[in-house]
C-alpha cells in the first residue's frame, strides 16, 4: 500500500531518463544561477553529460584529458578559491583510479567538491566488467567526510544536485547510464539524510537505491496481490543514512531485504547491517553483486544474470517471508 503522503510526490507516466542526463541538464540550469559553479571531465563529457555545461559555458568548464586524479586536485584547488566544483568521469575512474586524490586532497581537507560519478553498476551493460563501478560505494562510504548519494531516478536527480551544490563539504553522486521510469513528480523534495517510504506493509522492510528502485517497486506491486505487503524504503542518502526510518520500520517488520545494483559486501547492504548490528539486531538478506565482477551484456540480461530482475527479487523475499 502506498502511504497517503507519498501518493502526493509520485509520477504518473511512463516517462524514462537516465540519471547521468538529468544531471546534466540540472547542472547547466545551475551554473545560470550561481557564477561560482565549474564543471571538470575527464574525456568523457558527452557521457557524463557535463557537455551541456560546457556548451553553454565554456570558461567554467575544464577538460583534463584522460587524467582523473588530476582532476580531483584541480577540483580541490578551485575550491579553495571559492568556487565549487563538479568533477564527472565514470564511476570506475572517480573512485579506484582516483581513490587517493579522492581521500587525500579532497576529503582529508573537507573541501567543497562534487563528485558525479555516472556509468555505475551492472546497468552500464555491454561496455563489461571494467567499467562497470561496483565497489564505488564501498570506497567512497569508507573515506571520512564525504555525502554519499545514489538517486533513483531523473526527478530525484535533479533535487539532489542541488541540494549538494547547496552543501558545504565534499559530495559523491552516484548515477547511471541507462534510463529508467520516472519516480518521483516536482512535489518531491529530498534532503541529505533523509530516505521516503514509497510501500507500507507489516511483512517485511525493502531498502533500495538508485536504478533497482524501479524493479522494487514493480516487485512490491506483485507481492501485494500475493498478499505479501512490505515497506519499500527508497534510500537514496547512503551516508548519511535515514536511521530513523530504517529502526522504526525494522522493529515492525523484523526482517530486512537491502537490493543493490553494487557488490553486496560494502554497499548499501553493508551500510544498513552496520547500523542495524549496533542499534537493533535484525535479520538482513542482501540481495546484490554477490562479490563477483561484472560481465559484459545488455542490462536487462545482466540483470536476470546476477538475480537483480523483479522475478528473482520477488523469490527471494517470498522464500524468506512467512
Amino acid at each position: 500500500m502506498i502511504p497517503e503522503e507519498t501518493k502526493k510526490i509520485l509520477y504518473q507516466g511512463d516517462k524514462k531518463e537516465a540519471t547521468r542526463n538529468a544531471y546534466g541538464e540540472r547542472l547547466a540550469q545551475l551554473g545560470e544561477i550561481n557564477k561560482d559553479i565549474v564543471a571538470l571531465d575527464c574525456d568523457l563529457s558527452k557521457s557524463t553529460m557535463t557537455a551541456i555545461f560546457a556548451k553553454k559555458f565554456p570558461e567554467r568548464f575544464f577538460n583534463l584529458g584522460i587524467a582523473e586524479a588530476n582532476m580531483m586536485s584541480i577540483a580541490a584547488g578551485l575550491s579553495t578559491m571559492g568556487k565549487i566544483p563538479f568533477a564527472s568521469t565514470f564511476g570506475v575512474f572517480a573512485t579506484k583510479r582516483a581513490c587517493d586524490q579522492l581521500s587525500t586532497s579532497v576529503a582529508y581537507p573537507g573541501l567543497n567538491v562534487k563528485i558525479c560519478a555516472t556509468h555505475c553498476g551492472i546497468s552500464v551493460g555491454e561496455d563489461g566488467a571494467t567499467h562497470q563501478a561496483i565497489e564505488d560505494l564501498g570506497i567512497t562510504r569508507s573515506i571520512p567526510g564525504i555525502v554519499v548519494i545514489s538517486p533513483s531516478d531523473g526527478t530525484e536527480t535533479r533535487k539532489v544536485i542541488d541540494a549538494v551544490a547547496e552543501y558545504k563539504g565534499p559530495c559523491y553522486v552516484r548515477l547511471t547510464r541507462s534510463a529508467s521510469p520516472l519516480i518521483f513528480n516536482e512535489n518531491y523534495n529530498f534532503k541529505i539524510g533523509k530516505a521516503v517510504k514509497l510501500f507500507q506493509g507489516e511483512k517485511a522492510t525493502v531498502i533500495t537505491a538508485g536504478f533497482t528502485t524501479h524493479i522494487c517497486i514493480e516487485a512490491v506491486k506483485e507481492l501485494e496481490v500475493l498478499g505479501i505487503e512490505v515497506d519499500l524504503i527508497n534510500m537514496s542518502s547512503i551516508k548519511p543514512m535515514d536511521e530513523d526510518l530504517l529502526l522504526e520500520s525494522a522493529k515492525k517488520t523484523k526482517i530486512v531485504f537491502t537490493v543493490e545494483d553494487h557488490n553486496i559486501i560494502g554497499g548499501l547492504g553493508s551500510a544498513v547491517c552496520e547500523l542495524l548490528s549496533e542499534k537493533m539486531p535484525t535479520r538482513v538478506i542482501r540481495i546484490g553483486i554477490k562479490d563477483i565482477f561484472g560481465a559484459s551484456g545488455s542490462p536487462a540480461e545482466l540483470y536476470k544474470a546476477y538475480g537483480l530482475d523483479k522475478d528473482s527479487i520477488i523469490n527471494v523475499i517470498k522464500s524468506n517471508v512467512s
